[in-house]
């Protein structure tokens, strides 16, 4: 496994937020990345793209990625350059979704105790997420390890390509 920490600033949305919230249904007639990515949480926030950094963490309510099953939103949120998600839910097709193209979500039950602005750091292998800002930690359930090497690999098809060239 490559990488174990992701820190980054965090931006908070509540919760149901869904794939057309994450990505308006008018920009799906491009499966760029980057094109998507200029228009992330716009509908939500029109303003987000240009505050966030690359590295950046989403927080946000249960159930995150509800609504349609396009894998539009979570490549639109990973070439945006946000670093992961948490919440205390995913729906589920967004959940499989997110690790197909290699974007890591953590379900967080206290979520809601972390605040726009702070910044956090992740520990995929312990498992727990520190917030800087108030020196509080969280414990969640590790990414089982299959999970973690999608992420490490960018998502499901650069694994399978690895695993082609032996990798």
């Amino acid at each position: 496994m490559q990488k174990a920490n992701i820190d980054g600033k965090v931006w908070t949305f509540g919760k149901d937020v869904d794939t057309d919230l994450i990505i308006a249904a008018r920009y799906l007639n491009t499966s760029v990345p980057e094109e998507l990515a200029k228009h992330v949480m716009e509908d939500a926030d029109p303003e987000f793209v240009g505050k966030m950094k690359a590295g950046d963490i989403i927080v946000a309510g249960e159930n995150f990625g509800c609504g349609s099953s396009r894998e539009h939103a979570p490549i639109a949120l990973k070439a945006a350059g946000v670093a992961a998600i948490i919440a205390p839910t995913f729906a589920r097709i967004f959940y499989r979704n997110a690790f197909n193209m290699g974007l890591p979500i953590f379900e967080l039950e206290q979520s809601a105790e972390i605040t726009e602005g702070d910044t956090i750091s992740v520990d995929m292998n312990a498992g727990t997420i520190t917030n800087k800002t108030t020196s509080k930690s969280y414990e969640f359930t590790p990414i089982p390890p299959f999970m973690q090497e999608l992420i490490d690999a960018g998502g499901l098809m650069n694994f399978a390509q690895n695993e082609i060239e032996g990798k």
